[in-house]
């Protein structure tokens, strides 16, 4: 089955046509590794997930590499271990795997180098310092680079295509970007390969004097050096475009490396149809979401619910629908055989990712009773990966006298005009894990996630 994909870089749905398809490559960027992922970092982790999961279904697990970096070398890091007190390694090991555990927990796989080699395939950036150091002292060398200030910044006018994969012009780009305005600066657009560090700063011997790298070379040489000098596929958030991605293809293409074939790029994500920022209160990490009880395959089945290149809006009714789904769905696979996953699931996920159309045909199975398809349909799109599962146990409890305790307790209210005690047994409810919905005709009562029969004792 083909698998086509949209090519940023060209702006078209494409085949995909594998370099070498016994040895298929895809580098993702990955986190600067100072704090929690919030939910807007999940996104292209599931996403890319999704297509690797794809890739190795097509070509085979042993022919396809996926590398995703971990930037450790960062002034946001320098900055937190400044206000903590903490070393930076300290830091960064932290974090480092709380993004592992927090991505494990919405079933992404863990990158590899032909399905084996996971800790080479999720490089630190502090690990590749030398080959940075030696494709600047190359992009120098052939003029596309300079020296300056004990800086190494690429000359942006040196190279011809700039802009192509955002589709700007320079002119566009500094009347647009906030660009750093630096007198060492040949061109305002020239970004900074290579800065000097202080002494309470990381920082690494160069012919241009001790200092540090900048984020954009850290890719570029990680993947030359994991995937070589051409690989298929290269993705990211589309925040990425311009300038990491932008910069990326500059001093790749300039050090002689044609670099990726195919770059794809996700859309943002929204909360309750807004932005999601800490100003409007609705900013929250992946790990808030599992700590309140929301499992990582409601997390990963909201995600895959809108295409990945059209903004993805988190919302609590997408959570509950989400989370009533996987538990019908769990409830019927139960301990049945995996079957062969049904290729219209696998024809959906090669259509440029239509994840929301394979969502729509494990619908159509579980309503036709096709479980073994069904249970390898969500094993293809990575719900039977998780370590927690919603229990279907909780759809059996009868919860009818609790319905009429609290329509007798709301009938109070309304006529006292006291609804405390309503309130109080609502919360009683919630916390025990029952999701309450009231209307005119009366209330609804529905064991959720983390339903506890035991919280329920002492309310009636």
């Amino acid at each position: 089955m083909t698998i086509k994909l949209h090519n940023t870089a060209t702006r078209r749905k494409e085949d995909f046509v594998p370099l070498d398809k016994d040895d298929v490559r895809m580098y993702v960027c990955g986190p600067t590794v100072y704090d929690r992922a919030h939910l807007g970092n999940a996104r292209p982790v599931i996403v890319f997930d999704t297509l690797y999961r794809l890739l190795r279904h097509t070509y085979g697990e042993d022919h396809v590499t996926y590398v995703r970096n971990f930037t450790d070398v960062d002034d946001k890091i320098n900055a937190r271990a400044a206000e903590s007190g903490r070393s930076i390694g300290e830091i960064t090991a932290e974090t480092t795997q709380w993004y592992l555990d927090d991505m494990a927990a919405v079933g992404a796989l863990q990158p590899s180098i032909k399905g084996t080699d996971h800790e080479r395939a999720m490089p630190r950036a502090t690990q590749w310092i030398a080959p940075m150091i030696a494709m600047i002292e190359d992009l120098i060398a052939k003029g596309h680079a300079y020296e300056a200030e004990g800086h190494a910044l690429f000359a942006v006018e040196s190279y011809k295509n700039y802009g192509a994969l955002s589709g700007r012009s320079v002119d566009d780009m500094i009347a647009g970007a906030r660009v750093e305005v630096a007198p060492y600066k040949r061109n305002p657009m020239d970004f900074v390969l290579w800065k000097p560090s202080t002494d309470d700063q990381p920082g690494w011997d160069s012919p241009w004097g001790r200092g540090r790298p900048g984020w954009h070379i850290e890719c570029s040489a990680m993947a030359y050096e994991l995937l070589g000098a051409q690989f298929d596929i290269h993705g990211g958030g589309n925040d990425l475009q311009f300038p990491h991605h932008e910069n990326e293809i500059a001093q790749s293409k300039c050090a002689g490396h044609r670099f990726a074939n195919y770059w794809l790029h996700n859309e943002m994500l929204q909360v309750e149809g807004k932005k999601m920022s800490k100003s409007l209160g609705n900013f929250f990490t992946v790990r808030d979401l599992l700590d309140q009880g929301v499992p990582g395959e409601v997390i990963r089945f909201v995600m895959l619910g809108t295409h990945y290149r059209k903004p993805m809006d988190w919302t609590d009714a997408k959570r509950q629908e989400a989370e009533k789904t996987l538990r019908k769905w769990y409830g019927q696979v139960g301990d049945v055989n995996i079957g062969g996953v049904p290729s219209a699931v696998i024809a959906a996920v090669s259509d440029d990712l239509n994840t929301s159309g394979a969502i729509a045909e494990l619908h159509k199975l579980s309503s036709s009773g096709d479980v073994a398809g069904l249970k390898a349909g969500m094993g293809f799109l990575g719900f039977l990966d998780m370590q927690t599962r919603l229990d279907a146990a909780g759809d059996d409890v009868d919860l009818s006298a609790y319905v009429e305790h609290f329509d007798a307790i709301r009938a109070e209210a309304m006529e006292t005009k006291d609804f405390g005690p309503l309130d109080a047994l609502k919360k009683q409810l919630t916390d025990a894990g029952v999701e309450v919905k009231m209307s005119k005709e009366g209330v609804s009562l529905t064991p959720a996630v983390g339903f506890d029969a035991e919280k329920l004792q002492g309310l009636l």
